[in-house]
This record gives structure tokens, sequence and C-alpha cells, in this order.
């Protein structure tokens, strides 16, 4: 029992021995993690910091872009409610009338139901001059009811401010613009919309050729809609202030100082 009880003694002084140095081995890589997280913490701090600095890179950049290449500003339409119009054209006519028809005028079907729209049809929004504008409303029927038109009319086109040329240029420097927002905020956009005339297996590039057809137009638009949407998510746009439908308003909240994401 004596001889045993040394034995014990013995394999007990050696779990200790090795516990002992088990804690200092223990203590060692406690120190080198407490080394690594202030490591980390400082590389956290400098990175922050470098995204700071280059989300106020990217917002001066983008900044300069839209007010010396591309301006874009709200321009009010002269034109009269066709309700009032109407109502001067017919005595007959009740103020309820008018109310409704001013109503159904400032209103749009979208995604099912009816949303109201308090801008449509009383403003146009310019980019890169007050000539070339789209409506702030996204209805640009304008455009493929002309080429239509135009289709079914010869002569030469003496009109050089007629929708087919105002809208497809607006859209085309739209289009622009936001391929540069795309390489200075560094998002890849969900759609492919180049903004250069070139030669493709499905003919010239959008808003840039020929004239389009409605089916070609319309999916070229919604492409360029999508885009500004996935642009204003990336930057945290007020989703309050966005409409699917308006091109050129959802850029100028996307591009306005008063973004406080823009750059990120």
């Amino acid at each position: 029992d004596t001889e045993g009880l040394l034995r014990i003694k013995e394999e007990n002084q050696k779990h200790y021995r090795r516990a002992q140095r088990h804690q200092e081995k223990k203590e060692k890589i406690q120190r080198h993690n407490r080394k690594l997280g202030d490591l980390v913490e400082k590389k956290t701090h400098e990175l922050r910091t470098q995204y700071e600095h280059l989300a106020n890179l990217r917002r001066t950049h983008i900044l300069e872009l839209t007010s010396v290449i591309f301006p874009m500003e709200e321009v009010k339409t002269s034109m009269r409610d066709p309700a009032d119009v109407s109502s001067e054209s017919d005595n007959a006519m009740t103020s309820s009338t008018v109310s409704k028809l001013a109503e159904a005028r400032r209103t749009t079907y979208l995604s099912g139901r009816w949303v109201c729209d308090d801008h449509n049809g009383d403003t146009s929004i310019s980019i890169t001059g007050p000539w070339i504008i789209l409506p702030n409303n996204g209805d640009y029927s304008a455009y493929y009811s002309w080429v239509e038109e135009k289709k079914t009319t010869q002569g030469p086109d003496m009109e050089h401010n007629n929708p087919a040329h105002t809208i497809s240029a607006a859209l085309c420097y739209a289009t622009q613009l936001v391929n540069t927002l795309s390489l200075i905020l560094d998002v890849n956009l969900p759609k492919k919309l180049c903004n250069r005339q070139v030669k493709t297996q499905q003919g010239n590039h959008e808003f840039c050729g020929f004239f389009l057809s409605r089916h070609r137009f319309t999916r070229a638009v919604k492409k360029l809609n999508a885009n500004i949407l996935h642009l204003c998510f990336s930057q945290h746009v007020n989703l309050d202030l966005l409409h699917p439908l308006h091109t050129l308003r959802n850029l100028m909240y996307l591009v306005s100082p008063d973004t406080e994401n823009l750059g990120r």
C-alpha cells in the first residue's frame, strides 16, 4: 500500500507539472489572441476609415459628374389640365366630373392597383440640357407612337424636337450615367444595357441606334429602370421616394447631396 501510495504521488506530481505547462501554454495563447484581437480591431478601424474616405471620394466624383456632365433638373410644363379645358368648353359639365377627370389623370395603374401620382403630367425632368427631357410620370408612349406614325408617313423628317429624338436622347444619357455610376460605386448592375451604338446580334443597341419597336423600347426602358432601382437600393435611398416608372426622378434622388449613404 505504501509503494502504491508513492506511485500515485509521483503520478500526481507529473500531472501537476503537466498542468502547469498547459496553464503556461494557455496563458501564452491568450496573450497571443489578445494581440491578434487588438491588431484586428486596429485594422478594422483603418479599413472603416478607408471605406469612409473612399465613400467621400465617390461622392465627390458623382456630384461633380452630375453637376458638370449630366446635370438634371425639374422642368415645369405649361400644359393645362384637360379637365379644365373640357370644363370651359362644356358649361354643362359638373364640378364632380371635372374633379374625377383630374383625379384620373393623376393616377397610374401599377402592379394591379391604382397609384396616385401628384407629379403625373405636371413636370418633366431634363438631363444634360433643358431641351432633352423625359416625362416625370414615366409615360414614354409618345416615342413609339411617333415612330409608328412616321412609318406610315412618307417624307423627310424636319422636326428636330420630336419625341423620338428627345426621349431616346434622354434615355441614352441616363443609361450612360447609370453605367458610369456603377463603375464609380463598384456595384454590378442586374441588367446589361449598353449606351454605345454598336452592332450586335440583335441589331443596333438600345436608344442610340435606329428607332425601336414598341416591344424592344419598353423592354429596354424596364431594364434601365431596374438598374436605377438597384443602384438606389445599394445606396439606401429612402424607398418612400422611389417609383418604379420614374426614371430620371429616381436618378435625382440617388445622386442628390441629401443622400446620406451615397458612396457606400
